[in-house]
This record gives C-alpha cells, structure tokens and sequence, in this order.
C-alpha cells in the first residue's frame, strides 16, 4: 500500500507548563512544503491556550473525510463522462459520547453541492456516484462514527 507522513511540532518557548494555561497552538508539516497551523479546540481548551484561527484536529478529521470523498466523486463523475464545474461540501461533525461512553467523532455529515457543465445526472445516478466515492473513501473507512451524505 502506501505510507503517509506528517510532523507535528509544538514548543513551549518562555511560557510557564505545570499551570496547565500553556499555548496549544503548533505547526502540521506535510512533505510537500505545506504547513498548517493547528491547536486544540477552543471547546475543548478555552482561548487564549487554543488559537482559533488554527485548524483543529476535530475540523481536520472532518475536512480530511469530505476532501476523501469528493476526491472519489470527481474520478467516478469523470469515468462516467460528466463534468464538474464546481464541488463544494459544507461537511459538518458531532463529537459526543459513542457506543463506548468515550468522546468520539459520532458522525460527520457531508452536503455537497455540485455544479455540472451541462445536464446534471438523473438523482439515483448522482445517489449511486456518491455510493460508490463512499464506499471507496479509505478515510471514511477509518472512522467508527457514522459517515452520511445529504443532498
């Protein structure tokens, strides 16, 4: 298969740690130059420790689930000879108490909203397109929670 990297670098400068009021801001690093920042969730740790201008891992898994599927959905729509002109996915997740009683992403709901060059599919084809990207999104195979799409 393959092997995915990212480095994740926190550093607690001058600011005091055992107060448990440290920064959680830090850096994500990806192999092809980009770098992400990202901190807690200011729902789980309170500004100023969290940074809400970063990226959270909670908002990550989220975007990582419809960025997985939608990349799917583009290569089935264009095996099939349709065309995309815009895809846009307003994907949102709950985190609450699972099945386990433990703190877990329970669902992530995507609704995207395509724009097609010319005639859009017939519903249950655009339904089985989004089956298919589904059932392929080795992201969404990863997740416990239950991953569903609307639209």
């Amino acid at each position: 298969m393959s092997e995915h990297t990212a480095t994740v670098e926190w550093s607690r400068g001058d600011q005091p740690f055992s107060d448990n009021r440290y920064s959680r801001a830090h850096d994500w690093r990806f192999d092809g130059g980009a770098t992400v920042r990202g901190s807690s969730a200011p729902s789980s740790v309170p500004v100023p420790m969290s940074d809400p201008a970063a990226v959270d891992p909670e908002e990550a898994l989220v975007a990582a689930v419809s960025s997985c599927h939608m990349l799917f959905f583009l290569a089935y729509a264009a095996k099939a000879g349709l065309v995309v002109d815009r895809y846009a996915d307003a994907a949102s997740g709950t985190l609450a108490r699972d099945d386990r009683g433990r703190t877990s992403m329970t669902e992530i709901v995507l609704r995207p909203r395509i724009d097609w060059a010319g005639q859009a599919p017939a519903p249950e084809a655009l339904a089985e397109l989004h089956h298919r990207a589904h059932e392929a999104c080795y992201i969404a195979n990863s997740v416990r929670g239950a991953v569903r799409v609307e639209g």
